[in-house]
């Protein structure tokens, strides 16, 4: 990037990203492999009670459409109590190959596992307009789980049942939490879920301040939750813990990501609509991400890619999405090849794959189809 050149959302303070890159390299220091890891588990460093969850419950179960789910929840240590659905074929006996199945992100924070999964009352009409456009109107939790799947998702920090009332947030994102709902696009526009929706997309900066102050960050306690989710899902013994994999469009897939960073006990990820490099969102895609996606102190040493790709050779599969407006198609090709790059040092390019899609940003039925294929490919066949 030309030091001369001007960033729409720098403006006059342009010239701040050489004077950055000046400092220390950025994005990227060809660690290899373990090196990458052992610094990602330290910058993602939160745990407690050997991620174990604690207080388990299990509360009704039902059987629909193929599939028997049932209701559990549990104590991370700290905040509300975690919520998750378990599903599997109706009738299934035995050891089956297990997934994690991670909500998004979406700036839809009222509802969590509800927009990937249908539970014992079904599809939740408020989230119909999203999980249209999103998932092609489909609860692919509900659909991999019906193709032979032991499949928990469960809400995750600052989501659903994780979510943080709306009474304790500031005066200032509650009164301003309506006026940004419409730009959120969330498919409940003019009700108080949107309302909620819009209050926490502003709730969020400060979640991420006092996690600063905490000496944590928000990406870190999103990673330990969901290793706590999957510590309880390789628990069961219904899963065959050597055949487990985790899945997620967007902030799902982001989750996937950290995830597969911080924990070796996965076989699979897939990761749908979240893959780019840093340095192709500047001036082009900041604006539109989570905290979760900047982890402090990555840049000084990696990027996205190297993330993603630290777990190889073990089976990755990323859906990128060439219109998607929140990333760059140059920083997707990017993406690909750093991460084929890592795949190839450990002579196992093959157990990477990199699809290529055109259209929004999504995780549709044909997507859907193509990673259960792969996933039918590395864990069961």
């Amino acid at each position: 990037m030309s030091a001369n050149m001007s960033l729409r959302h720098l403006g006059p303070y342009s010239d701040i990203v050489s004077v950055a890159k000046v400092r220390r390299p950025l994005f990227g220091s060809g660690l290899v492999n373990a090196e990458i890891r052992k610094r990602l588990k330290k910058m993602l460093a939160f745990t407690l009670n050997n991620e174990q969850p604690a207080d388990m419950r299990e509360g009704a179960r039902w059987t629909a459409d193929g599939v028997d789910g049932a209701q559990v929840s549990w104590s991370v240590g700290y905040g509300p109590r975690t919520e998750g659905w378990v599903l599997k074929p109706h009738g299934a006996s035995g050891r089956l190959p297990g997934v994690l199945a991670l909500h998004d992100h979406g700036h839809f924070k009222f509802f969590g596992k509800e927009k990937i999964a249908d539970g014992p009352e079904g599809p939740s009409p408020w989230l119909r307009s999203f999980r249209d456009r999103a998932y092609g109107g489909r609860a692919f939790a509900n659909l991999l789980a019906r193709q032979g799947y032991v499949v928990v998702v469960h809400d995750v920090f600052l989501w659903g049942s994780r979510k943080f009332p709306l009474e304790v947030m500031p005066d200032r994102d509650r009164a301003l939490g309506p006026a940004v709902a419409p730009t959120i696009g969330d498919g409940a526009e003019g009700t108080d879920i949107a309302a909620y929706n819009g209050s926490a997309y502003l709730h969020e900066h400060l979640v991420e301040k006092y996690c600063r102050v905490l000496g944590v960050s928000f990406a870190a306690i999103a990673a330990y939750e969901d290793r706590v989710g999957l510590n309880y899902l390789l628990s069961r013994d219904d899963v065959d813990a050597n055949r487990v994999a985790r899945m997620g469009l967007s902030g799902g897939g982001l989750r996937s990501s950290l995830l597969r960073a911080t924990s070796d006990r996965v076989s699979a990820c897939v990761i749908a609509g979240m893959m780019n490099t840093y340095e192709e969102l500047l001036d082009h895609c900041m604006a539109e991400h989570t905290w979760m996606f900047f982890p402090p102190g990555l840049s000084a040493f990696g990027d996205w890619p190297d993330l993603a790709g630290s777990d190889a050779p073990k089976p990755l599969l990323v859906q990128y999405l060439l219109d998607d407006a929140q990333f760059t198609v140059d920083g997707m090709r990017g993406s690909d090849a750093a991460i084929g790059d890592r795949y190839a040092a450990e002579r196992a390019r093959e157990a990477y794959r990199g699809e290529f899609y055109p259209g929004p940003h999504r995780f549709d039925a044909a997507m859907q189809d193509a990673a259960f294929s792969w996933l039918n490919r590395v864990l069961r066949d």
